[in-house]
């Protein structure tokens, strides 16, 4: 297995307000992979009026943020589970399925592996290729699986690499895992940042193979990841019910529940967030394209993977330089199959993205 070295997550600006001496307030954080707009201001001021409603209970059901989320995803209502964030759904998911040899992606999110070493199982990489611009060859990837596999799980679209596989091309692993015995977890995180039309979601798909489950949460697109908000989609009757029985009761508090019962139905916000994205990301992609510095990958959601080309450059001068502007980046050398030539940071607005490509140019003399 893997081993990481220690790295910035997103959200660790207390270590680098100790180690850099910046103020956490200072830093943008482009590493994170957070939506730039913030929390709507719809749901400000629901939360405003409602906080008397930690003096209560939330539904031990949570029918109305459930019917919330149904109306938003389009999944049935009764296939529906929420926990406190998708973390904690990825580790019950994994206690439940306890499997002895499970297949990710690689490169890719490392809590995956951690939980599957943590109920004692054993982790397998499939990597993506370079030469594909990270992009998953399917027909390849079918061919991987086999009857010594217990679980596949599939990050779509996948962090760091901010590709993704087509539901058509999903219906052809699923079908071959099903065939094999292997259930599915796909966590689809950044699902919502990509282009309208795109069928990437794996949600309709549950109707159908009841070895898949779908995981979401509230902490990227709807910048809210102090709620710790996240569901889960899946058609498997029986797996619904162990992990509603193996879960703790309450696990959402009051205004997260509240909160969720309205973001999902904020379209104004969930409009101007793609809006946004969509225009940024495009125009981020087509300037860093002209240089020759570097290598930027195609993106279907609010985050960029770079390929630093000069030779005497490496991610982490390129972070230090950065962070000492107050603009935080991620460096991809701890990620499986990356090394010190790779960097990835989020879309943000138009003028913090501007100081990142100036910051950029400053050390790659563009």
């Amino acid at each position: 297995m893997l081993k990481h070295k220690d790295h910035f997550h997103g959200s660790d600006l207390e270590k680098i307000e100790e180690i850099y001496h910046i103020k956490k307030e200072d830093i943008t954080s482009f590493s994170a992979n957070v939506n730039p707009l913030g929390i709507s201001p719809l749901l400000r001021d629901t939360l405003a009026k409602h906080v008397d409603a930690i003096t209560s209970y939330p539904d031990r059901e949570y029918t109305q943020l459930r019917k919330s989320i149904c109306a938003y995803t389009g999944a049935n209502f009764e296939n529906i589970i929420v926990g406190n964030g998708s973390t904690e759904l990825i580790s019950l998911f994994i206690q439940t399925t306890h499997p002895k040899k499970a297949l990710i992606l690689g490169p890719t999110y490392s809590e995956y592996e951690r939980e599957i070493s943590l109920e004692g199982g054993h982790t397998l990489y499939y990597p993506l290729k370079e030469e594909n611009n990270f992009q998953m060859d399917v027909e390849d990837f079918c061919r991987q699986l086999n009857d010594s596999l217990d679980l596949l799980v599939l990050c779509n679209p996948n962090n760091p690499t901010s590709t993704a596989v087509a539901r058509k091309d999903m219906r052809k692993i699923l079908d071959c895992a099903l065939q094999h015995g292997i259930s599915v977890m796909v966590d689809e995180t950044y699902e919502e940042f990509t282009p309208e039309g795109s069928k990437i979601s794996s949600i309709p798909l549950t109707n159908n193979y009841n070895n898949l489950i779908v995981l979401r949460g509230i902490s990227k697109f709807f910048a809210a990841p102090g709620l710790r908000l996240g569901y889960a989609v899946t058609g498997n009757p029986d797996l619904l019910k162990y992990i509603n029985t193996k879960k703790n009761p309450w696990t959402i508090n009051s205004l997260a529940e509240i909160a969720g019962c309205i973001m999902f139905s904020d379209k104004d916000y969930i409009d101007k967030t793609k809006a946004l994205i969509t225009e940024e990301r495009q125009r981020m992609y087509e300037t860093l394209s002209s240089w020759k510095t570097v290598k930027v990958y195609p993106s279907c959601t609010n985050f960029l993977l770079v390929r630093i080309l000069r030779e005497d450059v490496t991610s982490d001068m390129i972070f230090d330089h950065c962070i000492r502007k107050g603009l935080m980046i991620r460096d991809c050398a701890t990620f499986p199959f990356l090394d010190s030539s790779y960097i990835r940071f989020c879309v943000m607005s138009p003028e913090k993205n501007d100081e990142l490509l100036e910051a950029f140019r400053e050390v790659l003399g563009e």
